[in-house]
């Protein structure tokens, strides 16, 4: 052995020992002890719900949702029954006052003549509207669409494409024109 390593030897030695040491002590810190009887855990069969948990479900909300009256507006009947112009979601704003203009507010004669097209699962008021300025008003108007009808009426119902479709529009309206209620209910669920 070289004579400086001979010399650096009780230094190393010393620092391997200190370092032994300092491990013993931080792990010997670590460990978790318990203290007296274990206290029953959520989990266990029996237990009641976590304090901190029923502590967040029965706090105030911290921000308060509110949707307000122009939300209320813009999702009524008659504001969906309105030309895309004057829609708000159909683009251009409308502002948020209780009046709604007379044409948006009576329905259309076309559109009370028919069936109440948003028995079909899928169609609201929005599309109700749509359809009643293409001319469709019943159940029966629907049932009878072929492939054809279908593609050139989805390519005019903007944002609602693939609804018609998607949502089975013609097998429910062959259904209700046909007044098959226990049928309909059967395969597309109650209305309600």
């Amino acid at each position: 052995m070289p004579a400086t390593f001979q010399e650096a030897l009780p230094f190393i030695l010393l620092g391997l020992a200190l370092l032994v040491a300092l491990w013993i002590i931080f792990r010997a810190s670590r460990k978790t002890k318990v203290i007296g009887e274990k206290e029953g855990d959520v989990l266990d069969d029996g237990a009641g719900p976590a304090a901190r948990n029923q502590a967040l479900i029965d706090a105030p909300r911290s921000v308060e949702i509110n949707t307000g009256e122009t939300s209320a507006l813009a999702n009524s009947d008659a504001v969906a029954a309105a030309p895309a112009i004057a829609d708000a979601e159909a683009g251009a704003s409308v502002p948020a006052t209780r009046s709604v203009p007379e044409a948006a507010a009576s329905p259309s004669p076309a559109a009370s003549a028919g069936d109440d097209l948003k028995r079909i699962k899928g169609v609201g008021p929005k599309l109700v509207t749509m359809l009643a300025e293409q001319g469709i008003t019943t159940f029966e108007q629907i049932a009878s669409w072929s492939e054809a009808d279908i593609e050139r009426m989805d390519a005019g119902l903007g944002r609602f494409q693939g609804r018609i479709t998607r949502d089975k529009w013609v097998e429910q309206a062959k259904l209700l024109a046909a007044g098959d209620e226990s049928g309909f209910s059967a395969t597309f669920g109650n209305n309600g």
